[in-house]
């Protein structure tokens, strides 16, 4: 009779009970991306203004300085195993309007797949190993407006568009709507966003062999059925505050809340029905050509040995280097998402920026 490895039906199951679920679904989305937000601690609701905005506040691409504009991540997991990838670009149409496009994977690969280990003889052959990946993939199309009309004032939004798959066993389509908005007054900078606005959703459909099939029968798993999963909306608010300090030299300080309202997660302001999530970042820049960052955020409430809850937290810290008012390097040395009990990494991102291509000479 054939097997399978215990990481696929471990996989398999994740995602049957996930498919029910709808409090972590699209968790992935959560991380945050590029450097310079992560060092800050994900305060970027209200000072996003890159290309990243696209995915911190939709809203923020109007306050893009450049016409066009490239973002790219690369950040890993668990030495390597997993692998987090972005890549953006965002293009100002014309004074009011900015589009852009933004791709995120997830993913784990060359996940062994000894469903074909054992032939019909009972037979080991490890020739007949192969391999797939478990990989979540989301596609952002963004748009921002500014108004005329009010000053400092833009809207923005995304449509994502999701994409999650477990090799050829199991995999989803799925949809969803972020919202945003951004105000700018005198140095104050405001913006919110309301992720997943009307609850996106991802369909997720199984494709299991007879053999899969016995094995989860045999070993009391529950077998996978097509399924609806849900991801509720969340909100996030932001304040942040630019100050010259004189001689080339300013700064910024940036608070955020998240509100989530799937129920009681372990964040430091909770209840039943609604969570709050503060963070706080600062940044002191010199003529936007260098500048240091630091954040502080992911606060929780942690049992001790003794029974005692302790109040944790995460501190990020990082710096950026802009070239030619062209290419911009950031890093932040963080515990990524803080999924694990890895110890911080090093993540690198980058930034090109130009307002317009060079045309050939005759």
């Amino acid at each position: 009779m054939k097997k399978i490895v215990l990481a696929v039906i471990f996989s398999l199951t994740m995602a049957c009970v996930f498919g029910q679920t709808a409090k972590y679904s699209n968790e992935f989305l959560s991380l945050g991306l590029g450097a310079r937000g992560l060092a800050m601690g994900n305060t970027m609701a209200s000072i996003a203004d890159d290309v990243t905005a696209a995915y911190w506040n939709p809203a923020g691409l109007s306050n893009m300085e450049k016409r066009y504009e490239l973002g790219l991540m690369h950040a890993e997991y668990f030495a390597g195993i997993a692998k987090y990838d972005y890549g953006g670009i965002a293009v100002r149409i014309d004074s009011q309007s900015t589009v852009g496009f933004s791709y995120i994977r997830f993913g784990v690969d060359k996940i062994m797949n000894t469903t074909e280990l054992i032939d019909n003889q009972g037979n080991i052959d490890y020739d007949r190993i192969s391999y797939f990946s478990s990989a979540d993939n989301a596609f952002l199309l963004s748009y921002a407006h500014n108004f005329k009309q009010v000053k400092g004032l833009s809207v923005g939004g995304n449509v994502k568009i999701l994409h999650r798959r477990i090799g050829d066993f199991a995999g989803s389509w799925g949809f969803g709507l972020d919202l945003g908005v951004h105000y700018a007054i005198k140095g104050w900078n405001m913006g919110a966003v309301l992720r997943d606005a009307t609850s996106t959703f991802n369909a997720w459909s199984y494709h299991l062999s007879d053999e899969v099939i016995d094995v989860f029968e045999r070993t009391g798993n529950e077998i996978p059925t097509n399924s609806l999963e849900l991801t509720l909306p969340k909100l996030l608010i932001g304040g942040a505050k630019y100050v010259e300090l004189g001689k080339g030299f300013n700064a910024t300080f940036a608070l955020d809340f998240d509100f989530t309202f799937d129920g009681k997660r372990h964040s430091l302001i909770r209840s039943n029905v609604l969570c709050i999530d503060p963070h706080f970042g600062m940044e002191f820049a010199y003529k936007k050509i260098v500048a240091i960052r630091a954040g502080i955020g992911n606060f929780q409430q942690e049992a001790d040995f003794d029974g005692k809850n302790k109040t944790t937290l995460q501190i990020n810290l990082g710096v950026g280097v802009c070239i030619k008012k062209v290419v911009t390097i950031d890093y932040a040395f963080t515990d990524i998402g803080d999924l694990s009990i890895a110890q911080y990494s090093h993540i690198f991102s980058l930034k090109v920026g130009i307002d317009r291509f060079k045309k050939p000479k005759n």
